[in-house]
């Protein structure tokens, strides 16, 4: 196989997902090297790069591959593993391991020449941050509820006393958290003024003016290719209970396309999983866009017609 039209799929070994893609690029005849540095690099697969005045060259070796990171085409940052270092040491010195490989590969697997990302780490994490959600899509153009981030409890109480048809509560990011040693999510809820106390202060959370919703959008951009789903259910967080939701395409009005297209461009994003509830009315009101939300959970054609914009855009690599 030629290493030049090479793709990188960084991502952990569980991931279903990733794999209706990478069977899509085996159709294709697209070479595919899978890797999940988070636990890879200690568990056998090697990564090195030299740096030299005018050069730069690099090898990736895993069980079954070698590479020459210069000539990788395009790289899918999918759900790698999170870098926790090698088991077997003590605890700070599996954490010095697991910073210097994040700092170390994850640097090197972030600044590959010439390749195409789907999408670049940094811009996936500048793009995590709900505040940041928020700013752009109101600068877009898109509707958003009144939104307060706050830890002062005075001023969420307030907020929640103003908005008459109501409040909710959503976390600024989905922190792994357990109850009696079970992992627990923490899911969107409505909250009222007098449930709001003074344990806020201890760090900033998000409150937002609840939408009349008729229904939910799941919106997945790929490129300039839009899936719209909509979604029906019997919950505020349709997360909640999915097997009670039902999920039928829909079709995306160009004014809110635009406005994904110039939020995209904004946050530098190739893919972006975009999240709206529609009122009565027909307003969509932009809640949050995943920069790496899952999609495989739609309806079969709609996740068929999403694999095949994911492997054009990687077999295309950097042209496009």
């Amino acid at each position: 196989m030629d290493d030049r039209r090479s793709v990188l799929v960084l991502t952990n070994p569980c991931d279903v997902t990733a794999d209706v893609v990478l069977r899509l690029l085996a159709e294709r005849r697209v070479p595919v090297v899978r890797l999940d540095p988070g636990a890879d690099l200690h568990a056998g697969a090697s990564l090195t790069v030299a740096y030299r005045t005018g050069d730069q060259r690099g090898t990736l070796r895993t069980a079954t591959r070698e590479l020459d990171t210069t000539r990788i085409r395009s790289v899918w940052v999918r759900r790698p593993s999170p870098y926790v270092g090698p088991s077997g040491l003590s605890d700070q010195d599996r954490r010095f391991a697991a910073e210097q490989a994040l700092w170390g590969a994850g640097g090197i697997l972030a600044s590959l020449p010439g390749a195409h990302y789907v999408n670049h780490p940094w811009n996936n994490r500048t793009a995590e941050f709900k505040p940041a959600q928020l700013s752009t899509a109101r600068r877009c153009g898109l509707l958003v509820p009144d939104t307060m981030i706050t830890n002062d409890p005075d001023e969420a109480r307030r907020f929640a006393v103003s908005q008459h048809g109501g409040v909710i509560y959503k976390p600024l990011w989905n922190t792994p958290y357990r109850v009696d040693d079970q992992p627990h999510s923490v899911w969107v809820r409505e909250v009222r003024a007098a449930e709001i106390t003074d344990a806020v202060s201890v760090c900033p959370h998000l409150f937002q003016a609840k939408v009349d919703k008729v229904f939910d959008v799941r919106v997945t951009a790929v490129g300039r290719q839009l899936f719209g789903a909509r979604v029906d259910s019997p919950d505020l967080d349709w997360r909640y209970r999915q097997g009670l939701m039902t999920c039928t395409p829909i079709d995306v009005p160009e004014s809110v396309a635009r406005a994904i297209a110039a939020y995209r461009s904004q946050l530098r994003l190739i893919y972006g999983a975009f999240d709206f509830a529609v009122t009565a009315a027909g307003d969509w009101y932009f809640l949050e866009c995943n920069p790496n939300g899952q999609w495989a959970w739609q309806p079969p054609e709609t996740t068929a017609a999403i694999a095949h914009a994911l492997a054009v855009q990687l077999e295309k690599g950097p042209d496009t």
